[in-house]
């Protein structure tokens, strides 16, 4: 365990010295200003390695740099800021005292010293550094766990498709490192493409758990029949039994999905309980693919209304989650008459940057309190 001892008096260095010396603590150091301190600790050039810096001992008037603003500047160094100071000061002024616990310090000790209060002091601030090294480690191995999560998140998100006569693509901005919203699609065959957007209650680690359960559920119930119907029946069913082994907190979620067929020139969908996506028909009509359905998981079977579009030359669909209609409202947008804007033109899809600018502007995104989510999708 390292001290540093800063004070421009050579007497009080001796006294803390001693005090130090005869308490059993070996490593220290002592300074007879701020600047010198800083030196020390900046010196990453060292020949002989340096002593771990455990707690200062610090003046607070001293030339040049005095303790308190020694101590602010500490706590803008990202490395050092941890560091715990106790000031020694023979001020009575508690105005200032107060003003050097503001600027960072954890405690203080008066002059003329009195060793056992000075020692006193010194163990509970180390315990209250180790307590706070401690959390800081386990903070790390959490975000560290964090990451990787979000890692496997991410990797079950599906890649853009860019062919002649079909194109997808999503914009994803979440509100956390895990997040409850997702997005799959499934080339079929030849000429059918399955797409599905969904929202899982809530966000963070729970709904990405929830939501990473019902992307291996997904997977499975579209390749073994990927009718609207079916795939809708599957998610409820799984997710029904996933609440019923978990009575405290019932997950649900919304989602629209749809299967595109390019030769048939048609597409059939299900909203269950999500906000109503768009569609443009021949660069003519925008039809609104609304809500025929409810939300998956609240009942062990749910009425599933299926819905078939057919077109001559193209469609196109924008499809969206519910944290981009909040943040619409939050910063003051239309939502409807933007989205029904950005869905009446036939947009150059593969070249568009990302799907949620056509609808949020780049410094609104900011603003999302929740997961946001744009697919934009082509046939032609």
């Amino acid at each position: 365990m390292g001290i540093l001892i800063v004070d421009d008096n050579q007497v009080n260095l001796f006294v803390i010295e001693n005090i130090l010396k005869r308490a059993g603590y070996k490593d220290y150091l002592s300074f007879t200003s701020a600047n010198e301190m800083f030196a020390y600790l900046h010196n990453d050039h060292s020949a002989s390695p340096k002593m771990p810096v455990d707690i200062i001992l610090m003046d607070i008037m001293m030339p040049e740099i005095d303790g308190i603003e020694a101590c602010r500047t500490l706590q803008t160094i990202p490395h050092l800021k941890d560091i715990p100071v106790i000031f020694v000061t023979a001020l009575e002024d508690s105005n200032k005292v107060a003003e050097a616990l503001d600027a960072g310090g954890l405690d203080y000790v008066m002059k003329p010293i009195n060793k056992t209060e000075l020692l006193a002091r010194i163990r509970v601030v180390l315990r209250l550094k180790q307590e706070k090294d401690k959390n800081k480690k386990q903070a790390e191995k959490i975000k560290s766990q964090l990451d990787l999560s979000q890692q496997v998140q991410n990797s079950l998100l599906s890649e853009p498709i860019i062919e002649d006569r079909f194109v997808v693509k999503a914009s994803y901005i979440p509100a956390y490192k895990l997040a409850g919203d997702m997005y799959y699609w499934y080339k079929i065959d030849k000429s059918r493409y399955a797409v599905i957007l969904l929202d899982m209650m809530g966000h963070g680690i729970s709904a990405s758990l929830v939501c990473m359960f019902i992307s291996s559920v997904l997977r499975d119930s579209i390749r073994g029949c990927a009718d609207p119907e079916f795939v809708i029946s599957e998610l409820n069913r799984w997710m029904h039994a996933l609440n019923l082994r978990n009575q405290q907190i019932p997950y649900y979620f919304t989602a629209i999905y749809l299967v595109i067929d390019t030769n048939d020139k048609s597409m059939e969908y299900v909203n269950a309980g999500h906000p109503a996506g768009f569609a443009l028909v021949d660069e003519d009509e925008v039809v609104e693919l609304s809500n025929r359905t409810c939300a998956l998981g609240f009942f062990e079977t749910v009425d599933v209304k299926k819905t078939k579009i057919t077109y001559k030359d193209s469609v196109q669909i924008m499809l969206y989650t519910d944290g981009v209609v909040e943040t619409m409202e939050k910063v003051g947008m239309n939502q409807y008459p933007q989205f029904i804007k950005s869905a009446s033109k036939l947009w150059d899809l593969p070249n568009i940057p990302e799907p949620i600018n056509l609808v949020l502007p780049d410094d609104m995104q900011t603003e999302a309190s929740d997961d946001m989510c744009v697919v934009m999708i082509q046939a032609k």
